[in-house]
């Protein structure tokens, strides 16, 4: 059953209609001290609450109800319903507890998305049944990683919003891909979007599209990532990297589920599953007023943790080799024997660049290596490996990483690009990385 707590009768009747139709027992109060008084008594699935009462506009009616309610129904999903205006409101109602929020004026398929995903989230229970789940590709039997796909499976069939955090190269576009393809929108499309690869003045034009005509150049009219993922998801990788102003746009196609393209003034609307990434704090940059806050809580209903391989040592060995059948077999060739000593040394690596450098390594290896891989032949394809050698058993993770690039920008005699490309990371991380050691 789901309560509706709002003041006003006309929304209270509306959103209970709505409810009903969509299958929903509903239950109702129209004050604060009505909705304890039932939230004492009843078991409620989900509660619809409004922020503001008899006391004016401030919301501090609506954020002690909110506190009170999580005392008596603690693991009761609450979705706050705010004016638009009052986003902060909203954000601090999170901090407290709330599982969502949603802005007046709704849209009703919005917020019957929103409800159900509450719902579905709040009921999942462990599967007893043989597991169906597809793991798309992704590869390890590390505990971590064991643990954070039990949680892909948990919530790929639901509609919540997903940020994937971790360092460049740990396999976030795999992650991202496997709940879509084990959600109900796996037959829709997948649309992947690097933001940090665009920039200010394109951002409204790639992602809302444009009309014909829409600015100097548009001589055809032109779809949007946004449209081009609707009924699907869409994965916004780099989200860290978007700038303030193009971070107010996206917020309210998020939160409104419509956008007008460039040169159109009637507004479209669109139903898609947000997933999005980043190896940035976005913590810290919320703190430092560099992320919007109301953003941040509007994409991170869940949160996943991918681990650095370094943290993962264990499921390298898994890796490698299917590294090599997939080479082996672009070249058509036989897969090659790679020996005990190269395989414990592979173990060892710092690994800066993580998968992606791994797997670099790999294919440089089974390129040039012949039929039997020794530890030599991955010496010398990684600018990172022999800086292994030099380090003594108390040397730091840091440490290590910034041998590993010393090493890698010596052997680039200085060439940042080719340096970052011998590490398996990209330039913008090189200087990252380079930045955090003090490095010229």
């Amino acid at each position: 059953m789901i309560l509706i707590v709002d003041d006003d009768k006309s929304v209270r009747l509306s959103v209970g209609l709505l409810l009903k139709r969509a299958g929903h027992a509903v239950d109702y109060a129209e004050n604060p001290d009505e909705a304890i008084a039932k939230i004492r008594s009843n078991e409620y699935g989900l509660i619809l609450m409004d922020m503001n009462y008899s006391r004016g506009t401030s919301g501090r009616e609506g954020i002690e109800l909110l506190m009170k309610t999580k005392i008596f129904q603690p693991d009761t999903p609450v979705i706050l319903i705010t004016a638009w205006g009052s986003i902060e409101l909203a954000v601090e109602g999170m901090k407290a507890g709330a599982y969502d929020f949603i802005t007046k004026p709704w849209s009703n398929q919005v917020l019957l998305q929103r409800i159900e995903t509450a719902l579905n989230l709040n009921s999942l229970q462990e599967e007893t049944a043989v597991s169906t789940f597809d793991r798309g590709g992704i590869i390890g039997n590390n505990k971590s990683m064991l643990e954070l796909l039990a949680t892909v499976e948990r919530i790929a069939p639901t509609d919540a919003p997903v940020l994937i955090l971790g360092e460049n190269g740990t396999g976030k576009e795999m992650i991202a891909n496997a709940i879509h393809i084990n959600s109900q929108r796996k037959s829709a499309p997948f649309v992947m979007v690097n933001l940090g690869g665009i920039s200010q003045s394109l951002f409204e034009s790639e992602m809302f599209g444009h009309a014909k005509g829409a600015f100097t150049g548009a001589v055809t009219a032109r779809k949007g990532r946004f449209e081009t993922a609707d009924k699907g998801t869409i994965f916004l990788d780099e989200i860290g990297d978007l700038d303030m102003s193009c971070q107010v746009k996206l917020l309210r196609v998020l939160q409104q589920h419509t956008f007008e393209p460039l040169g159109e003034s009637r507004p479209k609307k669109v139903d898609i599953r947000v997933i999005c990434a980043t190896n940035a704090n976005l913590n810290e940059m919320v703190a430092q007023r560099t992320f919007r806050e109301d953003l941040f809580y509007r994409i991170n209903l869940i949160t996943l943790h991918l681990p650095a391989l370094r943290e993962r040592r264990d499921d390298i060995p898994l890796l490698v080799r299917r590294f090599m059948e997939d080479s082996a077999a672009s070249l058509s060739i036989d897969v090659p024997e790679i020996t005990p000593e190269a395989m414990e040394f592979l173990t060892r690596l710092p690994y800066p660049g993580n998968i992606r450098q791994l797997k670099n390594m790999v294919e440089r290896a089974v390129l040039i290596g012949g039929q039997r891989l020794g530890k030599d032949i991955f010496a010398s394809v990684d600018g990172s490996a022999t800086a292994v050698e030099e380090i003594r058993p108390s040397g730091t993770l840091n440490d290590m990483e910034r041998i590993a690039i010393e090493e890698a920008l010596d052997k680039a005699d200085g060439n940042l690009t080719q340096a970052a490309r011998i590490l398996g990371i990209t330039r913008q991380t090189l200087y990252r990385r380079m930045d955090k050691y003090n490095m010229k």
